[in-house]
């Protein structure tokens, strides 16, 4: 099931068939899903893990779908109810079916491989001509439609890279692992700053942070680090330098480049208001141009959560985020207590996932991820990672101590004499 799992992945992340039209008439994706669900059926063993974050996903689901269902604009929103409803199928068959941390190694190993396929192809392209001329500057773009877009697909970029973190930290591949993960991360940075994604950047840069201060030597590394950054941007195209350097300085560059920052921000006031007018509810999932009559989606986290699913939603999703912290916690609190296990990937994982939380959170002032597949594929690996670590506990026996030899007895009349006799 797992090598499924994996393949569904592929379908979902690379999306062949917005490569080759022609896959997409022949429905590969749809077919492949109803043959998946079909092993599923008949899967022996599958249940649902035990653990309170499905009743937070219900919960969020369940609010989503009651303010589409209500909206005004439900049409605008129904494709991205079936893309997200897709999701939450995987998410499903994940935590279904996965209950062992080799099936858990697997998919996580096989994310990664994924990912790095599609950077891969879509570097590719990026050198054979194909890019999008935005905001003044060529742009690096992925090979598919649905999230090829440079701020999405460098959006993507970021938030696979603290599993990179966690494959390090187990050892996953040895020495030959390693160095493919450093490779990956090399062709992530290049693909983050070939897109001219300044939100991405700034997650690349947050994550790097994060990565070295939790080495120990990270001030030596901070030094590093302090010293390759600038090599690297005189490396870039003018162009790109132009770009990256309005993240500081807005005037330096076109001045559709500062209405685009500036836009962040006014999504966030727009989201406010529309969860103003319609506090319940909100305006429904998808529904942000036609009930704001503008030609751009919301490029804010917190703008689109209140205004799309209102109070429902917004309660649901920090219900969702005290559950990933909850379990979090719990693990975190194992591996302080067994540090011999600390760098089993049942534990590297998990921190992982919260460092790309934090991310997912800290980049949703600058874009709309909410329906973004990722809140729903960790919070899967999380949820495995839990039941793994309490399965472990429950068969772990500490190892008995060793047993004191007794004192050799002296036959009678013998005398122990010193060293000197």
């Amino acid at each position: 099931m797992r090598w499924l799992l994996i393949g569904y992945m592929f379908l979902f992340i690379h999306r062949p068939f917005e490569v080759w039209p022609w896959l997409g008439d022949l429905r590969v994706e749809r077919i492949y899903m109803l043959f998946t669900l079909g092993v599923w059926a008949i899967y022996p063993g599958k249940r649902f893990l035990p653990n309170v974050q499905h009743a937070a996903y219900l919960a969020f689901g369940t609010a989503v779908l009651f303010a589409w269902a209500i909206s005004p604009w439900s049409e605008y929103g129904q494709p991205v109810i079936e893309d997200w409803l897709k999701i939450v199928v995987f998410y499903v068959l994940l935590v279904t079916t996965i209950h062992d941390e080799e099936g858990l190694k697997h998919v996580a190993v096989g994310f990664l491989v994924v990912m790095g396929g599609y950077l891969l192809h879509s570097f590719r392209e990026y050198l054979a001509g194909r890019h999008t001329y935005r905001m003044g500057i060529a742009r690096m773009i992925g090979v598919d439609t649905t999230l090829g877009d440079p701020n999405s697909f460098g959006a993507s970029i970021v938030f696979a890279l603290p599993l990179v973190t966690a494959l390090w930290k187990s050892g996953i591949g040895g020495k030959r692992g390693r160095l493919a993960l450093a490779g990956y991360v090399a062709l992530s940075a290049l693909c983050i700053l070939l897109t001219g994604s300044r939100s991405s950047l700034l997650g690349l840069l947050l994550w790097s942070l994060i990565v070295i201060w939790g080495t120990k030597y990270r001030f030596k590394a901070l030094v590093f680090f302090a010293l390759v950054a600038p090599a690297a941007f005189v490396a870039l195209p003018e162009s790109l330098q132009t770009r990256f350097e309005t993240i500081i300085n807005p005037d330096v560059g076109p001045a559709n480049a500062k209405e685009s920052g500036e836009g962040r921000y006014q999504g966030l006031v727009m989201g406010f208001q529309q969860w103003g007018n319609n506090p319940l509810s909100g305006i429904g999932p998808g529904a942000w141009r036609p009930a704001n009559n503008t030609k751009i989606e919301s490029h804010n986290l917190y703008g689109q959560l209140v205004g799309e699913t209102g109070t429902l939603g917004a309660a649901a999703f920090v219900t969702l985020l005290v559950c990933f912290w909850m379990n979090l916690r719990a693990i975190r609190r194992v591996r302080k207590q067994m540090p011999e296990w600390q760098t089993d990937l049942v534990f590297t994982l998990p921190s992982s996932i919260g460092v790309a939380v934090f991310l997912l959170l800290f980049m949703g002032n600058f874009g709309h991820n909410l329906f973004r597949f990722t809140w729903l594929w960790y919070g899967g690996f999380l949820i495995i990672a839990r039941h793994c670590v309490a399965r472990r506990l429950a068969t772990w026996e500490p190892e008995p101590e060793p047993e004191e030899e007794p004192e050799a007895e002296l036959p009678p009349g013998w005398v122990l004499h010193g060293p000197h006799g």
